[in-house]
């Protein structure tokens, strides 16, 4: 895999919306205005925004050979050193059609973002580039009042340094507030409340080395059958995590059933989780994640839950084609390489 340089001081971060383009919209555009300033006055870094990435809602929506065409300019100026998603959304697949992957793997640099943006990780995948799995600049990096420090920390350390040897730790508190975008919140901040369980084995044991690979399940299946499923799960730690659409147990049962049809759990190593949206169905998903594996005989499979990832408040950063090292006995996971360069 290709690891993209750290990011510096004075280093221009391209915006792009892939996916929703709300942050363009009249009363969403203060939270880009907040996270601009903070990325500035914070990491010294400067947010440039693509040529369509504030043209709003409807715009975005309607074309998604222009939120494409942002993504493949990000890569192609040389001035701009990394490449930040907006948000998520539900819509990024309708972009795969304007994809160069060879622009993307010819021009390689950091790009980061979730939950939906899970589709575009699996393009960076099939490009063959690290990517990161973390916060997207309307949600955490233009969060209320202040950033979570445990947010900051890790795009400090894994994006801006050598993490070799980085710990991934479970955060010693999280929040289940929603706070609405609005600019009369502007002074209300998400209350925390300490973690009870840190990290959680659910099955399993011993330690597993290997590149981790995965997202949000959620999106999975708009990936399923295209060109940038991916065909190497072997050996690799899968990654999952749920949406703030918090699915059903049902639900998730069914998308690990089919996950586990795709043979993917006869290929990986281990398995790690995201802490579920809110803490909703907190105690149920373990059952759930238990009930799938026992479906294909693998009770053997570990599996580490409740990781601050994705839509978890707050999140840290997962670098997908990074080998990391999970001891599952005793919770712990950290980075054998740098995530970066």
């Amino acid at each position: 895999m290709i690891k993209p340089e750290h990011l510096k001081n004075g280093d221009k971060i391209a915006l792009v919306s892939l996916s929703w383009g709300g942050l363009g919209d009249e009363q969403f555009i203060h939270k880009y205005e907040i996270a601009k300033k903070r990325l500035k006055d914070e990491f010294g870094l400067e947010l440039i925004p693509m040529k369509h990435a504030l043209m709003g809602t409807e715009y975005v929506l309607n074309h998604p050979e222009d939120r494409a065409k942002d993504l493949m300019d990000a890569f192609l100026d040389p001035s701009i050193k990394g490449i930040f998603c907006a948000i998520g959304g539900d819509d990024t697949i309708k972009t795969l059609p304007y994809i160069d992957f060879d622009v993307i793997k010819n021009n390689p640099k950091i790009f980061m973002g979730y939950s939906d943006t899970t589709v575009n990780h699996f393009m960076m995948h099939k490009a063959g580039l690290i990517s990161y799995y973390g916060p997207t600049v309307m949600c955490e990096i233009g969060e209320y009042v202040k950033m979570f420090d445990f947010t900051k920390e890790a795009i400090i350390k894994m994006l801006m340094n050598d993490s070799t040897g980085y710990e991934i730790k479970s955060s010693p508190e999280w929040s289940k507030d929603f706070v609405s975008w609005d600019i009369k919140n502007i002074n209300v901040s998400k209350k925390m409340i300490k973690e009870e369980y840190g990290y959680e084995l659910i099955q399993g044991s011993g330690t597993v080395i290997g590149e981790v690979l995965g997202g949000c399940i959620d999106v999975f299946y708009m990936v399923y059958d295209t060109s940038i499923w991916p065909n190497d799960w072997q050996d690799k730690i899968l990654l999952l995590e749920t949406s703030e659409v918090t699915p059903s147990p049902s639900d998730l049962l069914n998308m690990l059933i089919e996950l586990g049809n795709k043979g993917v759990f006869d290929k990986v190593k281990g398995i790690i989780v995201g802490k579920p949206y809110q803490g909703t169905y907190y105690e149920e998903y373990k059952e759930i994640i238990r009930e799938a594996l026992r479906t294909f005989n693998k009770t053997d499979l570990p599996v580490l839950y409740n990781l601050n990832i994705g839509h978890a408040f707050p999140n840290g950063i997962m670098p997908l084609g990074t080998e990391i090292e999970v001891d599952y006995d005793n919770k712990k996971i950290k980075l054998l390489e740098s995530a970066t360069k």
